[in-house]
C-alpha cells in the first residue's frame, strides 16, 4: 500500500479525494476523514500528498520498486 493517511493529522478537508486521478482515496462522510479504498490501484503520483494542507499523507514505495529503479537508470 503506497499511500498512507494519518487519521490523527487528517482534518477532513477532502482535497486528497478530489485530487486523486484514480479515485483511490475515498472521503468518509460519517467519520469526516479520508481513507484509502483501493491501495493496489495507486499510481504513487503524489497528487494527494501535495494537496494535503495538514501533511497527513505519506507515500510508501515498495522495496522492489526502489531496488529496480536504483539498479536500472532507465526505469
Amino acid at each position: 500500500m503506497p499511500a498512507m493517511i494519518d487519521t490523527k493529522t487528517c482534518t477532513g478537508c477532502g482535497r486528497c479525494d478530489r485530487s486523486c486521478p484514480l479515485d483511490v482515496i475515498y472521503y468518509n462522510k460519517d467519520e469526516k476523514k479520508a481513507e484509502i479504498r483501493y491501495p493496489e490501484e495507486c499510481w504513487m503520483c503524489g497528487s494527494c500528498r501535495q494537496e494535503c494542507p495538514s501533511g497527513a499523507i505519506t507515500l510508501r514505495f515498495p522495496l522492489n520498486t526502489l531496488y529496480n529503479a536504483s539498479s536500472n537508470p532507465y526505469m
